[in-house]
């Protein structure tokens, strides 16, 4: 039974965002139960709105990044409608934007303007390059950042690079203006201030890069693009199964590597010959490590093979479609999924992955559809009915 309320409950946070950053930041915090107002364009809203439609006539970034959240369609162009937004903000604990850079600070939203003006509120930048420098005004969407900070120097296979398959720059600048806002409150706990957050991309992303930044910087070059395979260690990489599945496994040190040649392999020798014995030699000889590891799981079927595997205490993983990680046998018995209310029915949706046992779930709210709240969030501004016709007779709300 829970005993205490979701850690964020009472906190009120005011958002003017798009795509994907700023809106997976400010969803983690409606989970975990903030009241999240999303500031919306009258005339088509957050343009995440229409990446596609895959999630039955929604796009599938939208519902991913905005549950949670009450959408108000302002035209931030238009005096009454900034106006509409400067006064949700003095009344807000947080407030997180990631417009290009420059067009914050034009409409007095920057985080440094308006915690001059609410010494208690918590206001966040979410930029690609940050404020200053030569890239500052650079568009910077994710695949571009992706290749600036370098990491697509090193996934993919040795003739091809490729960019990650998700959207890595986004997400961690995401967490990272998430945790930049969790403790900026508890410093206002303490202080009774609240202060800017500054959060871009390519630092976030950067950040990432540690251990090829790292091993590069340090030792010469950097790590080779592998493919499934890892740069360092070997065996780490995928083999094919008789039933065309491929199995990942993953030898950490040399005394795994000697129970690997005994209980999987067959092949006790290979635990003390000086050409497999350490993972220096495995490395320097991985083509012969991998064949001998390939040809050990190819006559088995994936689920013999991991079962070998476990019972030897080799970790190991399937490599999985999309399909199946939506019915991962993992996610389904620790009751992972909820069913999240949207504009076009309930959604299928996971949990998010912080858990406070003694608190009531996260909120799984309702994914708005735009404009959704307008009315309700300017009531409780006090706005006059008359005053809201008018404003949506000329387009400054919706």
């Amino acid at each position: 039974m829970s005993t205490q309320p979701l850690p964020l409950a009472g906190v009120t946070v005011v958002a003017v965002e798009q795509a994907v950053a700023a809106p997976f930041a400010t969803r983690q915090l409606a989970d975990l139960g903030a009241r999240v107002v999303k500031v919306e364009r009258p005339d088509g809203g957050d343009f995440a709105r229409g990446y596609d439609t895959a999630a039955r006539g929604l796009a599938s970034h939208f519902v991913w990044c905005n549950r949670g959240k009450e959408s108000v369609a302002v035209d931030l162009k238009d005096p009454r409608g900034l106006a509409l937004v400067r006064r949700m903000v003095a009344g807000a604990d947080v407030f997180v934007q990631n417009l290009a850079q420059g067009a914050a600070a034009r409409l007095g939203l920057d985080a440094a303007t308006l915690c001059a003006a609410h010494p208690r509120l918590i206001a966040v930048d979410v930029s690609g390059y940050g404020a200053e420098g030569p890239y500052a005004h650079k568009r910077a969407y994710d695949m571009l950042v992706q290749c600036e900070a370098g990491l697509v120097s090193v996934t993919g296979t040795p003739e091809h690079p490729v960019k990650s398959g998700i959207p890595a720059a986004d997400i961690a600048a995401g967490m990272y203006a998430f945790s930049g806002v969790l403790a900026a409150l508890v410093r206002r706990g303490t202080t009774g201030r609240g202060g800017p957050v500054e959060v871009s991309l390519l630092d976030s992303l950067a950040e990432w890069m540690g251990h090829p930044l790292h091993h590069g910087m340090h030792g010469g070059t950097a790590p080779a693009r592998t493919g499934l395979a890892h740069a360092v260690i070997a065996p780490y990489d995928a083999y094919p199964t008789a039933d065309d599945g491929l199995v990942l496994l993953s030898v950490q040190n040399d005394r795994e590597w000697r129970r690997l040649a005994e209980r999987v392999l067959g092949r006790p020798e290979l635990a003390g010959d000086p050409e497999f014995a350490t993972n220096t030699a495995r490395v320097a000889g991985r083509a012969a490590t991998d064949a001998v590891v390939a040809a050990a799981l190819a006559p088995l079927t994936a689920a013999e093979a991991l079962a070998r595997l476990d019972a030897a205490g080799i970790a190991c993983a399937r490599l999985n479609s999309v399909a199946e990680l939506a019915d991962h046998p993992q996610l389904t018995a620790r009751d992972r999924w909820r069913a999240v209310e949207s504009p076009v029915g309930p959604l299928r949706s996971l949990l998010p992955p912080i858990v406070f046992p003694d608190a009531p779930e996260p909120r799984m709210d309702r994914i708005p559809a735009l404009g959704q709240d307008t009315d309700e969030v300017l009531a409780e501004l006090g706005v006059p009915e008359a005053e809201v016709k008018e404003l949506r007779g000329a387009g400054v709300i919706a």
